[in-house]
C-alpha cells in the first residue's frame, strides 16, 4: 500500500509549503513562476527548487463539484483535463464597454502574470505609501494632541468629605432572586448621624455604572444626611410638606462590566427589579421600620443612576418582574441614553433599540391612560467637556422623552456649579452634590404613597436647580403670588426713574436712610418689546429678611387705614410720617433671582477653587413684559442706611436692541470670520443668534474688546453666556477677553430630537456689560480649526473598530485577485500600495458622494436624495445618524477622506508592528532551538521548514477543534476561541516567516504573505471581540460560575478555527481561476462597503462578515483535496509517528 503525502509539512524532503505550480496549456500559455528554466545549469538554489517540484505518490483526485480552473495539485503537478477541457477552460473577457478604471486595475493585476516573481521584502515601502503613512500618522497625532492641550475646560470641583457606613441586607437572598450569590444589596449609613439600621425616610436607589462599585453613593448620601440633619429637620416648614431623610441602598454588581456585555445590563435590570420589590417590602415590617404609623407605605422609589447605572435604571421599566408604577424619578448622571458607548455586543445593540423604543412608543401615545410612563420624569446631567469616558453628547434624552417629562442639562449650567466633571468627579464634586440633594429633598412627598410630588411638580422643581433660569421653560413665581409687602411712600417722593431711563446705583445707603427707587412698567401694547432686567452685587431679600436691598413688583393699593396687618405679611414704611403718602401693593421678586457668576477684574473663572476666597455671585433679574403687565411700578428698595458698598443696575430695554441674529455660513465664518460691534449706547444684556452654530465638531474663538469708562470706574467686567436650547448646556465667561468655544449640539450618530429643530436654533451668546461705560466693544468670532481637531476623538474614536477593515478589506482583495491571475501572493505593503494608486481613492470618493447625497442642505433640514426620505414626512427617522460619519451636515465631507487618510497611516503602522512581532518571535525561537554545530548547511536548509511545520496529525487536529467547539457550544464564549484562533495564527506566520527568510522561493513567499495578511485582518477584528471575553473573565474571577449566558453560537467561530488548523500543515491555498474567483472579490469589496457604511453603528457584524470570508477560504482550502474522503481517511491511516509521516518511505 503506497503512503500518501498530506502535505509539505508532512514530507521533510519537500518545499515546507504547498503552491500552485501552474505549466503551459495549449489553449493558455501559462508560464512556470516556480521551475527554473530547462536550459541552464542548476545551481545549489536550482537543485533545491527542482526538489521541491519532486512529485509524491498521491491517490488520483476525484473532480469537485465545482468547475474550478485549472484546479493545482499541491505536488506541483497539473492534473489533466484533456484537449476538450482547454477549449473551454479560456479567461472571461472584459465587457467591450468595460470602465477604464476597471481596465487599469486588471493592467496592474496582469502585469504579475508572465514573469518571474521579484520576491520582494514584506518591509519594502513605496515614496507614496510613505507619504501617505506620514499625513495619516501626522493628522491622527494632532487630533490627539488637540484633544488633550486645546480647548479644555478648566476644572473646578472642590473635594468632599464623608464618614460611610454600608450595612448589607443578607435577607436578600437567593429566595428573593437568582443573583442573590453574584450581586449585593447594601444599605448606607452616614456615621454620626444616622444610628442603626432601620429604615424610616424615603427609599433611593443608587446604580452604579460601567466597572463601578456599590460606595460611590457615599458622597451624595452623606450630603444627603448631613443636609437633614443640620438643617432640614429644624425647619418645620419644611417637614409639613412632606420632606423625610432620606434611605440611600446601592448595589455592589461586583464592578460587572455593563457597557459591554447586553446581558449583564439585562441580568442586573432583572436584579434591581427583585430588590425594589425587597426594599418595599421592608417598610411593611415593624421590625426593621422606624416609621411614622400615620405615613403610608412606599410604593415606589427613587432611582439614581450613574452611568451606565442610568441605562439599566431605563431598562428596569421593560423587564417582565417590573412591578407596576415602583419608579417615577429617574436621575442619571454621566449616563450614554442616546447610543451605547460601542457597539461590538450584539445584544446590547439591541437592548438599546428595544428600550429607546419602548419610551419613544410610550411618549408618542395620545392619552394619559395608554402611556405607561406617564408618571416617570428622567433627568439626564452631562459633565461636559472633560468627560472623556462616554461623550456628553450622549447623555442627551431630546429623542426619548418630551421635555413634559424629562430633560438633559449640563453641569456647567446648574447654577452656583458652573465647572465641567470628568465621568467619576460627577459623583464626588462637593458643589454638584449639594444641588442635586437639595433638589431630591424638593421633590420629596412623604405624605404620599409615591414618595414625591407630582410629576408636573417634579419637572418645575428640578428646572428650577438644574436650569439657569432664563430658559424659555423657565416658569416666573412672581405673577403666581398674592401680594405679602405693603410698601408706603411720600407722595412728593422724586425716587420715580423717568421712562425710558437707566437706573444705576454705584453705592448702597448714601442717603442715610432706607430709601425706594421706582421704575414705571411700560404700558401693555407698547410699539415696541420690552423686557425689565436689573444686576447687582447684592443678594436680594426674601420677605422677612433685613439685608441690603430688596426687588419688589408693585401696584397702588388704596389700603383703608388700619387693615395693613391683616392682609400683609410684612409692612415697609418709607414715608417718614408724613401725611401724605402712597401704598403700594407689592410682590418680592427673590424667588425668581438668576445666580450669575460675579465678573471683576479679579476673577479667572465662575467657580472657586479648593482653597480661594469663595466671591458671592451676583443676582439678575430677567422678566417680559407680560409676566409683569399686571403691576405698575419696579420698586428697588436700599434697606441699608450707610453707606456701603454694592451697586446696581436695572433698565426696561427693547427686544430689538438687544436681540439679534447673525445668519452666516460656516464656510464663510471659516474663511473670514464674524465681527460685530456693541455700540455704546446699548442694553445691559445683549444676545447675539448665529443659527449656523449647532455641531459639536466645531470649535471657535471668541474675541472681545475692551470698554473704556473714562473717569469712572467700571462697576463689573463683561461676563459672556453661550447656551443652547436643546440639550440645556450654559458656559459662562467671566472677565471675559479670549474664550474658547465648545459645545454639545448636533452630534455624530446621535438620534435626532423628538421635536424637529428650527432653522433658528443654534448657539447663542449673552453679553452682560457696564453700560455706563459710554464706549463700543468689538466682538469677534472665529473658527479653531486647530481644535475642532480634538472634538472628532471624542466623537469618532470607535470609528478605528470599523475604517481601517476598509483598507485591510480592500488590501486583501488585491492580493487576490493577484494571485488568481499571476500565480504570485503579494506581500501586504505591496498591494497597499497597489490599492492606494487607484481602488482605495475611488473608494473614498465614493463615500464621500454617498454621504453628500443623502446629506441635508441644511443642519435642520430633512431633504435627501434618496426616495425613502421624504422632507413632507412627518415621521422622524432616529436611525438616520447611524450611517457612515453620522452626520448628514454636507460641509463635514471632507471627515471620510480625512478619516480614510488615519486609517491608512494606521494600518500600515500595525503591518510593520506585525511584521516585526513575527520578526522578534522567530529570532526568539532560532536561539531557543537546539542545532547541532556539526549540521550541515544543506541538512539545516532541508531540516529547518521540517520543524517549523511539524503539526500534529490531522486525527488529534480534528479532535483538538471538536473539543474547542464543544466548549463554546456550552461554557467558554466564541471570543475566546477566536483569541485562540489569532494565537495559533500568530504561530503559523512565524514559522512561515522563518521557512520565507531561510529558503528564499516563491511558494514560501506566497504563503508568508498570505497567512500574515490574515493575521492582520484577525487583528483588526480581534478588538471587536476582547470586551465580550474581558466580560466572561470578569464573571469567573468573581466565582459567578454559572455558565455565560450568550455568544455560544458554533457557527461564529467554526470558519476561524477550521482556516486556521489548516493554515498550520502549510497548505496554500490554491488558485480560482473559475468565475468563482469574481466571489472573493466580491465578498471583501461587500466587507470594505459595510465597514465603512454602517462599522461604528453595528461593529458586532464586522465579526459575522470577516467570518464568512473565513468559511469561504475554508472551502477554496477543500478544493486542493478530495476533502470528504482522503482527508477523513488520514485520520485512521495515519496513526504513527509524526517524524516517520514526514519523511515518507525509506529506501
Amino acid at each position: 500500500m503506497r503512503r500518501r503525502s498530506s502535505g509539505s509539512s508532512e514530507d521533510g524532503d519537500h518545499s515546507p509549503v504547498e503552491a500552485p505550480h501552474v505549466n503551459p496549456l495549449p489553449s493558455r500559455p501559462v508560464i512556470d513562476l516556480w521551475s527554473s528554466a530547462p536550459n541552464q545549469p542548476q545551481t545549489k538554489l536550482d537543485r533545491r527548487r527542482s526538489a521541491d517540484k519532486r512529485p509524491t505518490p498521491a491517490r488520483n483526485r476525484r473532480s469537485s463539484n465545482v468547475n474550478w480552473k485549472p484546479s493545482d495539485i499541491r505536488d506541483g503537478s497539473i492534473e489533466n483535463f484533456g484537449p476538450a477541457a482547454h477549449s473551454t477552460s479560456s479567461p472571461p473577457l472584459l465587457p467591450a464597454n468595460g470602465g477604464q478604471a476597471k481596465e487599469m486595475e486588471k493592467a496592474q493585476e496582469s502585469r504579475f502574470a508572465g514573469r518571474r516573481p521579484r520576491l520582494r521584502s514584506p518591509w519594502a515601502i513605496t515614496f507614496a505609501t510613505l507619504i501617505t503613512t506620514v499625513l495619516g500618522i501626522g493628522f491622527l497625532v494632532a487630533v490627539l494632541h488637540s484633544s488633550v492641550t486645546r480647548q479644555l475646560d478648566p476644572k473646578g470641583c472642590r473635594m468632599s468629605y464623608m464618614r460611610p457606613g454600608y450595612a448589607r441586607l443578607d435577607d436578600f437572598d437567593t429566595e428573593h432572586t437568582r443573583f442573590a450569590s453574584k450581586y449585593s444589596l447594601y444599605l448606607y449609613r452616614e456615621q454620626g448621624i444616622d444610628h442603626g439600621t432601620k429604615v424610616k425616610g424615603v427609599p433611593i436607589l443608587f446604580i452604579p455604572g460601567n466597572a463601578g462599585s456599590y460606595k460611590q453613593v457615599r458622597p451624595i448620601a452623606a450630603e444627603a444626611a448631613n443636609y437633614f440633619h443640620d438643617v432640614l429637620q429644624h425647619d418645620e416648614q419644611a417637614i409639613k410638606a412632606g420632606v423625610q431623610s432620606l434611605d440611600f441602598f446601592t448595589v455592589d454588581f461586583n464592578e460587572d462590566i455593563t457597557a459591554f456585555h447586553g446581558q449583564t445590563m439585562l441580568d442586573q435590570a432583572e436584579y434591581l427589579n427583585e430588590a425594589i420589590r425587597y426594599i418595599l417590602s421592608l417598610y411593611l415590617d415593624p421590625r426593621v421600620s422606624d416609621r411614622d404609623s400615620d405615613l403610608p407605605d412606599p410604593t415606589s422609589v427613587i432611582i439614581l443612576g450613574h452611568s451606565m447605572g442610568g441605562i439599566v435604571a431605563r431598562t428596569m421599566l421593560i423587564m417582565p418582574n417590573y412591578q407596576s408604577n415602583s419608579i417615577n424619578t429617574i436621575i442619571t448622571l454621566s449616563a450614554p441614553h442616546a447610543r451605547p458607548p460601542v457597539s461590538f455586543d450584539g445584544q446590547i445593540v439591541k437592548t438599546y433599540q428595544d428600550i429607546n423604543s419602548y419610551w419613544r412608543h410610550a411618549y408618542s401615545q395620545q392619552w394619559a391612560n395608554n402611556n405607561p410612563l406617564w408618571h416617570v420624569t428622567l433627568v439626564s446631567i452631562a459633565g461636559g467637556g472633560l468627560d472623556t469616558v462616554v461623550p456628553s453628547d450622549y447623555a442627551s434624552v431630546e429623542s426619548l422623552v418630551p421635555d413634559t417629562h424629562g430633560f438633559t442639562a449640563f453641569t456647567t449650567t446648574v447654577p452656583n456649579v458652573w465647572t465641567s466633571m470628568d465621568h467619576q468627579a460627577i459623583l464626588w464634586c462637593d458643589q454638584f452634590r449639594k444641588v442635586l440633594s437639595r433638589a431630591i429633598y424638593d421633590v420629596v412627598d412623604v405624605s404620599r404613597a409615591t414618595q414625591t410630588k407630582p410629576r408636573a411638580e417634579r419637572m418645575r422643581v428640578f428646572k428650577r436647580w438644574f436650569l439657569t433660569g432664563m430658559e424659555a421653560v423657565a416658569e416666573k413665581t412672581v405673577p403666581l403670588k398674592e401680594p405679602s409687602t405693603l410698601l408706603t411712600l411720600e407722595d412728593n417722593s422724586n425716587s420715580i426713574i423717568a421712562q425710558g431711563e437707566r437706573l444705576v446705583l454705584r453705592k448702597l445707603g448714601t442717603s442715610g436712610t432706607a430709601r425706594a427707587h421706582l421704575l414705571p412698567i411700560p404700558p401693555p401694547g407698547s410699539p415696541n418689546i420690552k423686557q425689565f432686567t436689573l444686576l447687582t452685587d447684592q443678594k436680594l431679600d426674601s420677605p422677612g429678611e433685613n439685608g441690603k436691598l430688596e426687588v419688589l413688583f408693585c401696584s397702588v393699593f388704596p389700603l383703608q387705614a388700619n387693615q395693613a396687618s391683616t392682609v400683609f405679611a410684612s409692612h415697609m414704611d418709607l414715608s417718614a410720617d408724613t401725611t401724605g403718602s402712597t401704598r403700594l401693593a407689592c410682590k418680592n421678586a427673590a424667588s425668581d433671582v438668576i445666580a450669575l457668576p460675579a465678573s471683576s477684574r479679579a476673577t479667572r473663572h465662575p467657580f472657586f477653587s479648593e482653597g480661594e476666597r469663595e466671591v458671592p455671585p451676583f443676582s439678575y433679574l430677567q422678566y417680559s413684559l407680560d409676566d409683569i403687565s399686571e403691576h405698575q411700578f419696579v420698586a428697588v428698595v436700599e434697606k441699608t442706611t450707610a453707606p456701603t458698598p454694592g451697586w446696581v443696575i436695572a433698565e426696561f430695554s427693547d427686544h430689538s436692541q438687544s436681540h439679534r441674529t447673525r445668519h452666516i455660513s460656516l464656510r464663510r465664518l471659516l474663511s473670514f470670520g464674524m465681527r460685530l460691534r456693541l455700540p455704546a449706547a446699548r442694553p445691559m444684556m445683549c444676545e447675539i443668534k448665529v443659527p449656523s452654530l449647532q455641531s459639536s465638531l466645531l470649535a471657535y474663538n471668541l474675541e472681545i474688546g475692551s470698554q473704556s469708562c473714562g473717569d469712572e470706574t467700571e462697576l463689573f467686567t463683561p461676563l459672556v453666556r453661550q447656551y443652547l436650547t436643546e440639550p440645556y448646556e450654559s458656559k459662562f465667561f467671566v472677565n471675559a477677553r479670549q474664550v474658547t468655544v465648545s459645545l454639545h449640539g448636533v452630534a455624530p450618530y446621535v438620534p435626532p430630537p423628538l421635536t424637529r429643530r428650527s432653522l433658528e436654533d443654534g448657539l447663542s451668546f449673552q453679553f452682560w456689560t457696564d453700560p455706563t461705560c459710554d464706549s463700543n466693544i468689538n466682538v469677534k468670532l472665529t473658527i479653531d480649526v486647530m481644535g475642532s481637531l480634538g472634538k472628532l476623538y471624542m466623537r469618532y474614536r470607535t470609528v478605528f473598530a470599523a475604517f481601517p477593515l476598509l483598507i485591510v478589506a480592500m488590501v486583501l482583495r488585491k492580493q487576490f485577485r493577484i494571485y488568481d491571475t499571476s500565480g504570485i501572493f503579494v506581500s501586504f505593503s505591496e498591494s497597499l500600495d497597489l490599492c492606494l494608486r487607484q481602488s482605495i481613492p475611488l473608494m473614498l470618493a465614493s463615500l464621500t458622494l454617498l454621504s453628500l447625497s443623502t446629506g441635508n442642505p441644511a443642519p435642520a433640514g430633512n431633504a435627501s436624495f434618496w426616495h425613502w426620505r421624504n422632507s413632507t414626512s412627518t415621521a422622524i427617522d432616529f436611525h438616520q445618524n447611524d450611517l457612515l460619519i453620522g452626520t448628514q451636515d454636507p460641509f463635514f465631507w471632507f471627515l471620510i477622506p480625512l478619516i480614510g487618510l488615519i486609517c491608512i497611516g494606521v494600518c500600515v503602522v500595525l503591518n510593520y508592528i506585525t511584521l516585526a512581532l513575527t520578526w522578534l518571535l522567530g529570532v526568539a525561537f532560532n536561539l531557543l532551538s537546539f542545532r547541532p554545530g556539526w549540521t550541515r548547511n544543506d541538512d539545516r536548509r532541508r531540516a529547518g521548514p521540517s520543524a517549523a511545520f511539524l503539526s500534529s496529525s490531522p486525527r488529534r487536529r480534528m479532535i483538538t477543534t471538536v473539543v474547542l467547539l464543544f466548549l463554546v457550544s456550552t461554557f467558554i464564549p466564541y471570543q475566546f476561541a477566536y483569541l485562540v484562533a489569532c494565537l495559533v495564527q500568530l504561530t503559523t506566520t512565524v514559522r512561515a516567516q522563518r521557512i520565507a527568510s531561510e529558503l528564499r522561493s516563491s511558494a514560501n513567499s506566497n504563503f508568508y504573505n498570505y497567512v500574515h495578511s490574515l493575521l492582520v485582518l484577525m487583528l483588526w477584528i480581534l478588538p471587536i471581540n476582547m470586551p465580550t471575553l474581558v466580560v466572561w473573565v470578569h464573571n469567573l474571577a468573581v466565582q459567578w460560575l454559572t455558565p455565560f449566558s450568550s455568544h455560544h453560537n458554533v457557527l461564529s467561530i467554526m470558519p476561524f478555527i477550521v482556516l486556521v488548523e489548516t493554515l498550520t500543515t502549510g497548505k496554500m491555498i490554491p488558485r480560482v481561476s473559475s468565475r468563482f474567483r469574481h466571489f472573493t472579490s466580491v465578498l471583501l469589496f461587500g466587507i470594505s462597503i459595510y465597514a465603512a457604511v454602517y462599522g461604528v453603528s453595528y461593529a458586532y457584524m464586522l465579526h459575522y462578515l470577516v467570518n464568512l470570508v473565513a468559511a469561504w477560504l475554508v472551502i477554496v482550502h477543500a478544493t486542493s483535496d478530495s476533502w470528504p474522503f482522503s482527508g477523513i481517511s488520514s485520520l485512521y491511516l495515519y496513526d504513527g509517528n509524526v517524524e516517520d509521516r514526514k519523511r515518507g518511505k525509506e529506501p
